[in-house]
């Protein structure tokens, strides 16, 4: 990916996101059996409840996380936790944190670091996409993802929300 071209990128259909979970339930289902969700706001709203319903998880929280943007701290800045489930509704569970897209990854792995210092059994990060390409870890990905990719996505929930920013010259993108 270099980063002097257009961002590419790929606007799917619900009939990709149906995909998308035929990949992920089997292998999810194959590792355990999950009693809690963490879904990630906003982002891992809608694929946190199509999972729920798939997995048959009915314990469903959610956390929402934001990195102050300072210039000094850059990509390094502490997460803050906007909202967290009490401690008690993790103890001694296995937990499953969902978002849409791994980028950077630092939102999943603080969420996974503090389901952990909560007390949960196990704590596992599922995506529907990965970017090992913006990835600031090079030994850390999420447990399940649906897709890799190094395009930006467009959810079909997001439509009506433009392409938050891309720029206007960028080519048109890809329709799934």
């Amino acid at each position: 990916m270099n980063p002097t071209e257009p961002l590419r990128s790929e606007i799917l259909t619900w009939k990709d996101v149906d995909k998308l979970l035929d990949i992920l339930v089997p292998k999810i289902k194959a590792i355990t059996s999950f009693d809690a969700m963490v879904m990630i706001t906003r982002g891992g709203i809608i694929p946190g409840g199509l999972l729920a319903e798939a997995l048959g998880i009915h314990h469903v929280l959610t956390a929402a996380v934001n990195f102050p943007a300072t210039e000094q701290a850059g990509l390094m800045a502490w997460p803050k936790f906007l909202q967290f489930p009490d401690e008690t509704l993790l103890q001694r569970r296995d937990v499953l944190i969902i978002d849409d897209v791994w980028g950077s990854g630092r939102t999943s792995t603080s969420v996974r670091a503090r389901v952990n210092a909560s007390g949960a059994r196990s704590a596992y990060t599922c995506v529907f996409h990965f970017n090992p390409y913006r990835s600031l870890f090079s030994k850390a990905e999420p447990d399940f993802y649906g897709a890799v990719t190094d395009a930006y996505i467009v959810y079909p929930w997001e439509i009506d929300r433009g392409m938050r920013g891309l720029e206007v010259d960028s080519p048109e993108p890809e329709i799934n």
